[in-house]
């Protein structure tokens, strides 16, 4: 249990979530089938990758980290990241000689939980830097992606065709969709609750 319990603690889940606690009542057009399969983990022994898109609220976020819970609890290491907070730490990174460290770190983790991706356009930086993350975990490790925005939307939100191109290809080709609807559960939550 205590490897277990580091494990949990060096990956910063946001969401204290489990598989055993999916509400499935709740009309989100979760595939329940898939959701089976991906608690099970085959999926990261085989280097797979997951995006989870939907509307605000509807529990990507949650999603994302009970797998990665279930994930610590399977011996693998797993490290959660909000997209917008990781390119300005890389940006800092960048400025004092830390950058390397860090992607080799993103790197390592069997299983890296990009939250929150496309909530604004990437800068030049940004977008060689996600390029560079995808490309040593290609082929090699899993990530999992949530989104509000349809994949459809990302070549504009990368902004640079080529790369655009580049990092859709080492993400979306191998990965597994949850594509989840419905109104936001924050909206029925208790005020103490949100």
């Amino acid at each position: 249990m205590t490897r277990c319990c580091a494990r949990l603690r060096h990956a910063r889940l946001r969401h204290h979530a489990v598989p055993e606690d999916i509400d499935y009542r709740t009309h989100r057009g979760i595939d329940r089938g898939l959701l089976a399969n991906l608690v099970k983990g085959d999926w990261i022994d085989n280097h797979d990758n997951l995006v989870i898109t939907g509307p605000t609220g509807v529990g990507k976020s949650w999603l994302a980290c009970a797998l990665g819970h279930k994930a610590c609890r399977d011996n693998r290491a797993v490290l959660y990241v909000r997209v917008p907070k990781l390119f300005d730490e890389l940006a800092l990174a960048h400025g004092d000689g830390s950058a390397g460290r860090r992607l080799k770190a993103l790197g390592a983790a069997q299983l890296l939980i990009l939250d929150d991706w496309g909530l604004e356009p990437l800068g030049v930086q940004a977008r060689h830097d996600l390029l560079e993350i995808l490309e040593d975990r290609y082929g090699r490790r899993s990530t999992i992606v949530t989104s509000q925005l349809p994949i459809s939307d990302w070549h504009v939100v990368i902004g640079e065709a080529t790369y655009a191109d580049a990092i859709l290809d080492r993400l979306v080709h191998n990965a597994h969709r949850l594509e989840l609807s419905g109104e936001s559960l924050r909206r029925s939550a208790p005020p103490s609750q949100a």
